[in-house]
């Protein structure tokens, strides 16, 4: 038996009582499925971290992660912070570092869940984006210049290389491939930036030449949005930029029935760094320390983590646990108009971990 050295970082706002769900829930989980160990180590990083100390983490913060096999965090962001001082000192800081290029996002309506959508669209969903999470409108090149003046100018560039763009194309076509329908949806907006989406759009038209056994579709950023409302039966993977799937994966997960039940892995797929696995909500403020964050996107995400450790038996094991309690539907938190706390809801999935088992094909990806 190998132990998985796991580094949790709780973050901002719910992101520490959604992860620390989701490490019960992982030790549970231990506890039940043969030949599976962790190892959890804390850290105390964040916005409060950066009143104490002037910086989101320590200035060694990266190489004291550089050694464990993955990383479990929560959220960044704190109203009373500058949004990109807490999410470039800490989240992005780590994300690029260890050149976690690929952003994995699955989507699919769970057993017992609502859409907005009507009945029969929402039951159609069931996706994974892939977004390009290195460089392209998040690269954070640019500046500021003649503060306060009348000629003040900001600029942010957005950054697309020959190699980025690639290895990501290829990130996601491998990914289409492994899944039944092998179909995948390249989001563009070339039609109005005319350079470095240009460059996307004839790169990605290379990479998938070699894959003869996808098929292949293109959809303009602004006309996907309303596809994924009008005709979600037609999507499978979707591979987008930094910023349109950053967006388009939030439109996912509120499809899906809350911000709440969505996750989220930051990949090296070389395997030589750490990857970080995050639910997307964001810190939610409003509701911290409520006791009432959702802690189910915490769990998927873990079951991302675990699949990417190679324990898919032990992913396979806690996804069932997680649709046996959304299809009983008897412990929902508010966003899913349930009345449960974030306890109750992370007592059930114990409790449903001990009644399910490993067998059946994986459904991390979507």
């Amino acid at each position: 038996m190998s132990s998985h050295r796991i580094a949790v970082i709780g973050g901002d706002g719910i992101g520490p009582e959604v992860v620390e769900a989701g490490v019960q829930v992982l030790e549970a989980l231990a506890a039940v499925e043969p030949g599976l160990a962790l190892e959890f180590r804390r850290f105390d990083w964040g916005s409060d971290y950066y009143r104490r100390n002037g910086r989101m983490m320590p200035q060694d913060g990266l190489a004291q992660l550089e050694s464990f096999d993955a990383i479990y965090f929560g959220s960044v962001g704190d109203p009373e912070l500058p949004d990109d001082i807490t999410l470039w000192g800490l989240r992005l800081a780590i994300c690029q570092r260890f050149d976690q290029y690929a952003n994995v996002r699955p989507t699919r309506l769970l057993p017992g869940l609502t859409s907005p959508l009507r009945p029969e669209l929402g039951r159609q969903i069931d996706w994974v984006i892939v977004r390009e999470n290195s460089e392209g409108e998040y690269a954070g090149v640019g500046g500021r210049a003649h503060r306060g003046l009348p000629i003040e100018v900001g600029m942010d560039v957005a950054v697309f290389t020959r190699t980025g763009v690639e290895r990501i194309a290829r990130f996601a076509c491998d990914l289409a491939l492994s899944r039944p329908r092998k179909l995948l949806t390249v989001v563009t907006k070339s039609n109005a930036q005319r350079h470095g989406m240009v460059l996307w759009d004839e790169v990605v038209r290379e990479v998938t030449r070699d894959y003869p056994g996808l098929t292949v579709d293109w959809m303009l950023v602004d006309a996907m949005t309303q596809r994924m409302v009008n005709k979600p039966g037609s999507i499978d993977t979707v591979l987008a930029t930094n910023l349109h799937a950053d967006i388009l994966s939030d439109l996912a997960a509120a499809l899906g029935g809350s911000l709440g039940i969505g996750s989220t892995a930051n990949v090296d797929p070389s395997s030589r760094r750490p990857s970080m696995f995050e639910p997307i909500h964001g810190s939610a403020f409003d509701i911290t320390g409520k006791g009432v964050a959702n802690p189910l996107g915490s769990f998927w995400t873990a079951s991302l983590m675990l699949d990417h450790l190679g324990e898919q038996a032990a992913a396979r094991r806690l996804m069932s646990a997680i649709e046996t309690v959304t299809g009983r539907g008897e412990h929902l938190s508010p966003d899913l108009g349930g009345a449960a706390h974030t306890a109750e809801v992370t007592a059930a999935v114990i409790a449903a971990l001990e009644g399910v088992n490993s067998t059946g094909p994986s459904r991390l990806a979507g």
